[in-house]
């Protein structure tokens, strides 16, 4: 498959928050608030236009990745810049196909041009490990409320370059939605029904 990796462009925006919604839809709740995060992560001051990036197959959006500016705060109250990654979506019909390691490659490839010391998500150890992520306890990083868990994983984009960040991580604002403005970004969108989620988030 001849799959290209490129920026967003804002002609794709829509179509981008189009595709998560798809994606995530149902998958760990009832409903989908992503790509609502999506948008407004476009919005943010820490948006990285060179990190908004696109798969694209004979023409048409089959993935998408974005990662934005975050912090790790230490207990001197010093922040240090990272990056966090996500959300990251691969049309259904082209899952399990390789479409995400290219775009978590590139994205990764990129971040260190760009002069980034690391990267960090939320998301399967398993699928993540494969790209040199650790869990960030393994670093002296904790989320926010101080705690680690598998799900939780660093990246450093240079040798050594997390040994001197450790703290609490601060991702942006915008991965928290409120129902109000869901509701109202709903109404750009298809109506489809809510349902159980398929997969159950143990921490």
């Amino acid at each position: 498959m001849n799959i290209r990796i490129r920026k967003t462009e804002k002609s794709n925006y829509f179509e981008t928050e189009y595709l998560t919604r798809e994606v995530f839809w149902n998958l760990y709740q009832s409903g989908c608030d992503v790509h609502l995060v999506l948008h407004n992560l476009r919005k943010s001051d820490n948006y990285v236009e060179e990190l908004d990036l696109i798969a694209v197959l004979n023409g048409d959006i089959i993935g998408h990745i974005i990662s934005t500016q975050a912090k790790v705060i230490d207990e001197q109250n010093i922040e240090h810049e990272v990056l966090c990654i996500g959300p990251i979506a691969v049309a259904k019909s082209m899952q399990s196909k390789g479409v995400g390691s290219k775009l978590m490659n590139y994205t990764i490839s990129q971040a260190r041009e760009l002069g980034y010391k690391g990267m960090i998500l939320f998301g399967n150890p398993d699928y993540y490990h494969r790209f040199g992520f650790r869990n960030a306890k393994e670093f002296g990083i904790s989320t926010k409320d101080n705690q680690n868990f598998d799900p939780f994983m660093a990246l450093e984009l240079k040798e050594n370059s997390l040994n001197t960040i450790t703290g609490r991580f601060f991702d942006d604002a915008a991965f928290v939605t409120n129902s109000d403005e869901l509701n109202e970004f709903e109404k750009l969108f298809p109506d489809k029904e809510k349902g159980e989620p398929k997969i159950k988030i143990v921490l």
